[in-house]
């Protein structure tokens, strides 16, 4: 009876042993958590810092939503002129000056992203795949811009901005790259290099948009600023 209560005594105490093991490695072993956005990051929050540096001049090429060498080097300016730590990355403290919210909050909803591969099947439904993100890229290029609604669905339900929402285009269904290429627009794909607006050269008849600079052409539009 005694070698019993030994030996389960024995076992409780392995047992003891192996949780604090365990609640140990959970505490201390677990990776730290990442910085936000750093060189190799992509999405909506890169291209937000993008366009906050480019309207102090310290990023000068494309909105794309790639944090590569060129956003890294403008977000050194801005921690320089602002003297927060200097190290390149957009983290917690930077995002703050920035005004810009951290990843886990700003990323589209399920709402938005199917909103958003609505409008785009909607206007480049014939088009390659790369005409059809850029149409996507388009879309958030205006959410970012001050001079457009601040989320998807303002942009997209705003009057005038689209053919499709009149044309009856908007109504049909998805097609399905679509959604991929909606998803891919978010995560920070701009195949325009950053426009806000494009037409179709052989049915647009405005005047206006086709004296806005042009940055590139895929496809039957033609995207400019």
């Amino acid at each position: 009876m005694k070698k019993k209560t030994l030996k389960k005594l024995w076992q409780i105490g392995v047992l003891a042993l192996l949780n604090v093991f365990i609640l140990t490695c959970a505490t201390n072993c677990a990776p730290q958590a990442e910085a936000l956005s750093k060189f190799g990051s992509r999405g909506n929050e890169v291209r937000q810092i993008q366009q906050k540096l480019k309207s102090l001049g310290m990023y000068t090429i494309g909105v794309d939503g790639i944090y590569g060498l060129k956003t890294e080097k403008g977000v050194i300016q801005y921690q320089k002129k602002y003297k927060l730590r200097i190290d390149g990355i957009a983290g917690p403290q930077t995002l703050k000056h920035m005004k810009i919210s951290g990843s886990s909050n700003s990323g589209p909803s399920t709402t938005d992203l199917n909103l958003l591969a609505r409008i785009i099947s909607a206007e480049a439904r014939g088009e390659s795949y790369e005409g059809q993100v850029a149409v996507g890229a388009v879309v958030l290029n205006r959410v970012q811009h001050p001079s457009f609604p601040d989320t998807i669905s303002g942009v997209i339900y705003q009057p005038g901005a689209f053919t499709a929402l009149t044309d009856g285009q908007f109504s049909k269904p998805v097609q399905d790259s679509c959604y991929k290429a909606a998803q891919d627009a978010i995560n920070g794909w701009d195949p325009t290099g950053g426009a806000i607006y494009y037409y179709n050269p052989k049915t647009a008849t405005n005047s206006w948009i086709r004296s806005r600079p042009v940055v590139k052409t895929i496809g039957r539009h033609v995207f400019c600023k």
